[in-house]
């Protein structure tokens, strides 16, 4: 079964949510609101005061299913998440990529392509979707400076100050 990664938002005061065998029950004044299963859920993120049992939360723990507490206005109060992993050595190898200029030069320069190419691949839509209108030239010439642009940035080119940077 493919997992969505569903997130259930609970914004009613005073919501008790617990467990029931396999399933999420919110109740509101001691009646039944909602019951979802929990292999359904990717996060429950509860608003104002609400009340969370303890067999809830290990079962969300166990499912790997966030619950997040948030105040009336969203403000973050707290988070119950089970344990992550991670990769100390993967970690360690990122910090020293990041440390050394060239490799950092060809992912900046990765990113700025592929956000450029974006761009441009969104105003040629546009000015098709508005061939009948007189702004598919500006659109044209746009996206015809932006194809200049990527063909530059294929040349590597230092991480570093341009000459009119200031700093």
């Amino acid at each position: 079964m493919k997992r969505l990664l569903n997130t259930l938002y609970v914004t009613i005061p005073n919501a008790n949510l617990s467990r029931d065998g396999e399933t999420v029950v919110v109740k509101v004044e001691g009646e039944t609101r909602l019951q979802v299963p929990i292999h359904t859920l990717g996060s429950i993120v509860c608003f104002g005061p609400s009340h969370c049992s303890p067999a809830l939360m290990g079962l969300c723990v166990d499912r790997n299913v966030t619950i997040a507490f948030l105040s009336v206005y969203g403000r973050f109060v707290a988070r119950v998440q089970g344990p992550v992993s991670g990769n100390v050595l993967l970690r360690r190898e990122q910090y020293r990529r990041a440390d050394d200029p060239k490799f950092s030069a060809m992912i900046a320069r990765s990113i700025v392509l592929a956000k450029i190419a974006n761009s441009r691949t969104v105003l040629l839509r546009a000015s098709r979707d508005q061939s009948d209108s007189g702004n598919t030239d500006a659109l044209k010439r746009a996206a015809a400076e932006m194809a200049i642009h990527i063909t530059n940035l294929e040349e590597p080119a230092p991480l570093g100050k341009h000459p009119g940077q200031r700093g």
